[in-house]
């Protein structure tokens, strides 16, 4: 009789994946809550200027965004400011058209509450901005908004 036995057929034991779906779960919960659906490509280049006195939008679900700025793409469209209504880029008399169509986008209880935003380029020339401004006031937007950054100091 022999004092030491070999171990035959015996392989590394198994691995235990009960744990497995809980950490999938897990994972999967936490990617659906920290992700942001993007909207909106922009085509436009927007470096928002900075303020102090700032007030923050209460519902966002009712802001429209309106992007003013130089293109990202300067080869093709070259280097003067552009407008960008939703992925596409348009042309001051297309505003009144977006308007609409935003309007008749949202419930009709909340019509006279959307509020535009621009999302001007800080090296934007005012002019643009001001025929944006009239084809809104034009259109009956009259809540109108210039989204900035906040600046910690303020001028004197």
């Amino acid at each position: 009789m022999s004092k030491f036995k070999t171990k035959k057929g015996k392989g590394s034991p198994a691995i235990n994946t009960s744990s497995l779906p809980d950490i999938i779960f897990m994972l999967l919960f936490f990617f659906m809550v920290t992700t942001v659906m993007r909207e909106v490509t922009l085509r436009v280049k927007v470096s928002l200027p900075s303020a102090t006195e700032v007030q923050k939008l209460e519902k966002k679900s009712l802001v429209s965004y309106i992007y003013i700025g130089p293109p990202t793409n300067t080869a093709q469209f070259g280097t003067e400011s552009r407008i960008q209504l939703n992925d596409q880029f348009a042309r001051v008399q297309d505003v009144p058209e977006f308007v609409a169509r935003e309007r008749e986008a949202r419930n009709e209880a909340d019509r006279t509450f959307l509020t535009t935003a621009l999302k001007v380029h800080k090296i934007t020339k005012m002019g643009v901005v001001t025929d944006v401004k009239q084809e809104l006031r034009k259109a009956g937007a009259f809540r109108i908004n210039y989204t900035t950054i906040k600046s910690s100091t303020k001028k004197k």
